[in-house]
């Protein structure tokens, strides 16, 4: 049996900043986003013992992380949305214990997931569509392709600076996008 072991103590050396640019990106607020990457490694060390090893220490926590999005948008963006999440914390006796063992095995994946993951893809390329090229192709880049920003700079010829304001806009158009057409 494989071992599953995994070191919260190198956490934030090895993943903050990952993930934190994967959620500032889809949230769109430094503050919350850093109130969410501080939730998800909390969860991880709660609900370590449900870690299987079947995906990286990273992939786990991105699992994780992403339900907190999720759970973010709920709470925000709607009364149904508010009062499922405060019913799902509050049926279960360890509170929040829900969200971690559900999202534990990325590879269990449900129809549900896959249903809800196909209609996010297609929202977000339709609000891609929605962009102008320029915006649309840096997003794409740095965000969906993790490109480093030197390379997006010297593929697109612009410099850093100028790379971080098309990024900005199209985070936020995305962002507003997204909360019409998907939340």
């Amino acid at each position: 049996m494989p071992s599953h072991k995994i070191d919260p103590n190198k956490w934030i050396d090895l993943y903050s900043d990952y993930l934190f640019n994967y959620t500032i990106s889809r949230v769109n607020d430094r503050d919350i986003a850093q109130d969410l990457v501080q939730d998800t490694f909390f969860a991880g060390l709660k609900s370590m013992k449900n870690f299987k090893g079947e995906a990286s220490e990273r992939t786990w926590l991105v699992s994780i992380l992403k339900r907190k999005i999720i759970d973010h948008y709920r709470k925000t963006n709607s009364n149904k949305g508010k009062a499922e999440v405060r019913m799902n914390y509050s049926s279960e006796e360890s509170e929040g214990d829900w969200l971690e063992e559900r999202v534990a095995d990325p590879f269990d994946k449900t129809a549900e997931d896959t249903l809800e993951n196909e209609e996010l893809s297609g929202a977000i390329h339709r609000c891609l569509g929605k962009l102008p090229l320029k915006q649309a192709n840096v997003f794409k880049m740095k965000t969906i392709l993790n490109y480093e920003t030197e390379v997006i700079c010297n593929e697109l010829n612009i410099t850093p600076s100028n790379l971080w304001v098309i990024i900005h806009r199209a985070r936020t158009a995305m962002a507003g996008c997204l909360k019409e057409n998907w939340f």
